[in-house]
């Protein structure tokens, strides 16, 4: 391709809206163009790093015996009504009729759309397990996009789905797909993956990991333990925190006037807050009342929450909502409590902390010396003990027992083991060898496509632009020709990409004939990952100057052997 013909012009200043490394350079680089929030065009040249990334995840999906497909973007909303999302899923749906006032939706993803092809292509146990995949465009009405291609609302997606007659199966099969995943991503040229525990959250399923590349400009919040043995997003992360357990002391009510915080409370009977019990309470969306008890320095982490109590909503309860069971707002305590107005929930903390700081259930007055077993005997058996503590940075780590790391990422895949929650809702089943029917038992597996692009470029870049690796880069060679409309530089730099495209290279010419400053920059944002650049100078010593993107070191090379150099730099690459 030559850079005179290329759709997509690089731009030398920063777009004010790009605020991550990859969105800037995406956008400077003439690789992507914005149409709306969260909309964007692929140009050539992203369309050429997509198709790369597009090619691997299919040679690795082909290894695990996945079939392709290609499913709809538009669905009937039924579909969505059968599984039970249609109405539990919120506005990052987009709903809406078309003439027949039929209710449909814009996939966001195709869970529903697959069950429906298996219920009438697999119907016995000798099919299975059988995996289908697609590639496909996906619809999120995202609330708040940005960063780019991390966080859009039309977005190009990866997804697999496994069927199988028998949890062992799916297990066997899961972690095939775990490890093509891994191969993915290192192929990609990722230089930071994570593979880490994860909520299931929207899709169900009691198994999940998410592949998290490392990046300072990531969404989510991963702990890690310093021999990355332990690795878990903030969401389902635990820690290995130990309690004080010590002899009871007498419950002794005390006078606490104005202060209502956990700071207040710890700094006015000179105590820390770990000597605390916080009263926290939430609202379902049927409007039950939730009274959460933690230990005062630690915080709810309400996704562990969500899924102990199996609430797709949740919110902080209103004074007016806790007043209404008899508890008083900044002094709520759970003795007393009316426990058939509410559910009472122990994060671990609070039940085996002993001597605790807790609310009298009276304005300006708290309890001292609070311990579970003594003082909540009556109700012990109602109460739920969980972990639902956030984790924190520090925090020792539940298997080694060291202090955890925290870091950010970028969710780059994720895999789920669903069970039957899809197939037996949509009656998607099979013949088991015994003749009778059960539901199909599922697998799901995602890659976001652009959001793996900008992840390379998040963690391979430098000033200047990316750094491609050479199984994704748009183009393998980059030849800045100076002078171009000399016709010496002319001849040679034509001569030189007709030999390198018979070669089998994949080349890229800048034959605008710009001044050699403005060439490099260009060259630079686009980041190409071997470099020749011919001049009247080079040519009339026989050579070309090369250089790798990202390397400080250049060197002179003859003509007639830039050939088989550049197909040495390539063999490094494999």
């Amino acid at each position: 391709m030559r850079m005179s013909k290329l759709v997509g012009r690089q731009v030398k200043e920063t777009p004010k809206d790009a605020q991550t490394v990859s969105h800037r350079f995406l956008l400077r680089g003439g690789y992507i163009r914005s149409v709306s929030a969260g909309i964007y065009t692929l140009l050539p040249l992203g369309r050429r790093v997509v198709s790369k990334v597009e090619a691997i995840i299919r040679e690795e999906m082909d290894r695990v015996d996945g079939q392709e497909m290609l499913m709809p973007v538009v669905l009937p909303g039924e579909l969505w009504e059968e599984s039970g999302r249609y109405d539990t899923v919120g506005d990052e749906l987009l709903r809406f009729q078309d003439r027949n006032e039929k209710a449909m939706v814009l996939g966001m993803t195709h869970e529903e759309a697959v069950v429906h092809m298996a219920r009438t292509e697999l119907s016995s146990y000798k099919q299975l397990p059988a995996m289908v995949y697609q590639v496909q465009t996906k619809y999120r009405d995202e609330a708040r996009p940005r960063a780019g291609l991390i966080r859009v609302r039309e977005f190009t997606m990866k997804d697999g789905y496994s069927f199988h007659a028998n949890s062992e199966c799916l297990e066997a099969y899961y972690e095939r797909c775990h490890d093509a995943y891994v191969s993915i991503f290192q192929r990609i040229g990722m230089k930071d993956v994570q593979v880490i525990q994860a909520d299931p959250g929207m899709m169900g399923g009691n198994v999940s990991h998410e592949f998290m590349a490392v990046a300072e400009c990531g969404e989510d919040t991963i702990f890690l333990s310093p021999d990355r043995s332990y690795r878990s997003n903030r969401d389902v992360a635990t820690t290995g925190l130990t309690f004080v357990q010590e002899g009871a002391l007498p419950l002794e009510k005390v006078h606490t006037p104005g202060k209502t915080s956990i700071e207040d409370v710890a700094a006015f009977l000179d105590a820390t807050p770990e000597q605390t019990g916080k009263a926290v309470f939430y609202t379902t969306g049927n409007d039950e009342l939730v009274f959460v008890v933690i230990r005062g320095d630690l915080e709810v982490n309400e996704t562990k929450l969500r899924n102990h109590l199996k609430e797709s909503e949740l919110r902080l309860a209103t004074d007016r909502e806790i007043e209404d069971i008899g508890s008083v707002p900044g002094y709520a305590s759970p003795l007393g409590v009316a426990a058939e107005k509410v559910q009472l929930v122990f994060d671990r903390s609070a039940r085996h902390s002993s001597n605790l700081i807790v609310g009298a259930n009276e304005v300006d007055y708290h309890y001292r010396n609070f311990n579970f077993e003594r003082d909540l005997a009556e109700l012990a058996e109602s109460v739920e003990i969980v972990d639902i503590a956030t984790a924190r940075a520090g925090d020792p780590c539940p298997l080694t027992g060291e202090p955890l790391e925290i870091t950010r990422g970028i969710e780059v895949g994720n895999i789920f083991q669903l069970g039957t929650k899809y197939s037996a809702a949509m009656g998607a089943t099979f013949l088991d060898p015994n003749g009778k029917r059960a539901p199909l038992i599922m697998g799901c597996y995602g890659i976001g496509i652009g959001r793996a692009m900008a992840a390379v470029i998040e963690q391979s870049h430098d000033q200047y632009g990316p750094i491609w690796p050479m199984s994704i880069a748009p183009y393998q060679v980059h030849i800045c020709a100076l002078n171009y409309k000399k016709e010496a530089v002319r001849t040679v730099a034509d001569l030189l990409y007709a030999e390198l495209h018979a070669s089998g290279f994949e080349v890229l010419l800048d034959d605008r004939g710009e001044k050699a400053g403005f060439s490099f920059a260009d060259a630079d944002l686009i980041g190409i990952p071997l470099r020749l650049i011919i001049s009247p100078k080079t040519i009339a010593n026989g050579e070309a100057e090369f250089k790798r993107r990202g390397s400080e070191g250049k060197d002179m090379v003859a003509l007639d052997a830039v050939v088989e150099r550049l197909k040495a730099e390539l063999a490094r690459e494999s």
